[in-house]
């Protein structure tokens, strides 16, 4: 009994002993390793198991980046815009329809409120923002960020890329100078400045997270989108608001976000400034953008492509087909060829090359490298308009018909294109008159009355002339593509 007891304490205190000795091990080794893994930034090799390494790495925000002069230079050139929009109530329409003049209009007409942000480029008031904040509106109020508010008048728009220039009566406004979007770096810092939610001067931080992004949101099938992808947040407000570089200089205008909840998921787009000069320059000088095209069917280079057309790698743009009379065909750029650079820069995207020559207007000669059967070759490329001239193209004719209260222009071929119709006159702007009292909005194109296609202003008159029982009927087609009859009663 002596015996067994003296072996058994002995084995506990050996047991004792053994656990104090792995205890301090295992304390003094995680001290060990955590004191490791704070305080040295280079990667560590953390074993899951035996057969698994995981890489781990810290990579510390910089802490000299100042972003505080670049905000105050900002707020102040940043906007916020409220706009309204009449529109009637079918419902009521419905019911009256043509003889609702007899019982003194009495269907209900909804005022449609939206807000968006934009930016001061010149002192003298000139505003530029995205079209789709402005598109369609009745009234379009700007509140600056001392809280005084005006009321803006737009200049000019241009759908394919997004954007519209609006104009306040004013003089001594801050403003934003052009920074260079080209020279952007994928990884620098930028400010996002903009109203979201309705909450004035609000400033976000991120970085350049892509550049010639397309997303596919524009929708007309010849539109630009070769956006600056951010992680600044974004949200809704925020379009036609201000991307600026740690020097305050506006370097986008942000126009969307990636999301399926509606609001900020980490992806947000700018359409680059390089872009916007180009459209507010052509806005202010001409009423209208002069959009310039090089004249080749595009498709981009994955791996996938490049097996099937037997390219030895993925860099550039495959030239699917040459459009017939245009710069490129004159130049002597064939079907087949790879386009690889213009004016030096690389294009490896079908967007970058679209963001590229927008920036551009007919009659810019460009040099386009190219990749024809393994041999590099420039060609000198004189850019076209879209028929393929290189003279100017004007804003369309306006007229203005009384009884209607409204001043109209033939649509584009261009916008038929989009919507798919073959004639039209379009709505630019408004009095009171017939259409208002309607709920019909600017951008509005009538493409029929009385079962007569509508192409020019002689049609137009010539419809409502000989109108029989004093009952118009009226066709059309909105931008976005929303189809609308309309009756009323002389």
């Amino acid at each position: 009994m002596k015996t067994f007891s003296k072996s058994f304490l002995g084995a506990v205190s050996g047991t004792v002993l053994v656990i104090a000795l792995l205890f301090t091990y295992n304390y003094y080794s995680t001290k060990s390793e955590s004191h490791s893994l704070n305080h040295n930034d280079s990667s560590q090799q953390v074993v899951q198991n035996s057969k698994i390494p995981v890489q781990t790495a810290s990579y510390p925000v910089p802490q000299n980046v100042d972003l505080t002069e670049a905000a105050q230079k900002t707020v102040n050139a940043v906007v916020h815009i409220k706009t309204e929009m009449q529109m009637r109530s079918n419902s009521y329409e419905d019911f009256f329809g043509p003889f609702r003049d007899y019982f003194g209009n009495p269907y209900h007409s909804n005022t449609f409120v939206a807000f968006g942000s934009g930016v001061i480029i010149s002192p003298d008031g000139y505003i530029v923002t995205n079209n789709h904040v402005v598109e369609n509106a009745d009234k379009i109020s700007v509140t600056f960020n001392n809280k005084k508010e005006l009321t803006a008048e737009v200049v000019g728009t241009d759908p394919k890329t997004d954007l519209a220039l609006i104009k306040v009566d004013a003089n001594n406004l801050d403003y934003l100078t052009y920074g260079d979007s080209d020279k952007l770096k994928i990884g620098e810092w930028v400010l996002a400045v903009g109203n979201p939610f309705n909450l004035t001067s609000t400033v976000t931080a991120g970085i350049i997270s892509a550049k010639a992004r397309n997303i596919n949101i524009l929708g007309a099938h010849s539109a630009i989108e070769s956006f600056i992808q951010t992680d600044a947040v974004v949200n809704r407000g925020n379009s036609g608001g201000a991307l600026v570089n740690t020097r305050g200089e506006l370097v986008g205008i942000n126009a969307a976000i990636a999301s399926h909840t509606g609001v900020y998921e980490g992806y947000s787009f700018a359409i680059p400034v390089n872009i916007v000069k180009k459209v507010v320059d052509d806005l202010m000088k001409y009423g209208k953008t002069q959009r310039a095209y090089i004249g080749v069917r595009i498709s981009d280079i994955d791996a996938e492509f490049a097996e099937k057309k037997g390219l030895d790698g993925v860099k550039g743009i495959y030239v699917a087909g040459v459009v017939e009379n245009s710069g490129a065909d004159a130049a002597g750029i064939e079907e087949g060829d790879v386009i690889l650079a213009i004016d030096g820069s690389e294009i490896n995207s079908v967007s970058a090359l679209m963001g590229n020559i927008a920036q551009h207007s007919p009659g810019d000669v460009i040099k386009v490298t190219v990749n024809r059967d393994d041999d590099i070759e420039t060609f000198d490329v004189t850019l076209k308009n879209q028929d393929n001239t290189t003279a100017l193209v004007k804003p369309a004719n306006t007229f203005y018909n009384k009884l209607l209260g409204g001043s109209m222009q033939k649509a584009t071929q261009e916008e038929m294109d989009n919507l798919g119709i073959s004639n039209g006159v379009k709505i630019v702007k408004m009095d009171d008159g017939i259409l208002r009292r309607g709920g019909i909005s600017e951008g509005f194109i009538i493409t029929e009355i009385n079962g007569e296609k509508i192409k020019s202003e002689d049609d137009l008159n010539d419809a409502i002339e000989s109108t029989k029982n004093n009952l118009v009927r009226m066709k059309g087609v909105y931008p976005n593509g929303t189809r609308v009859s309309f009756e009323f009663m002389l």
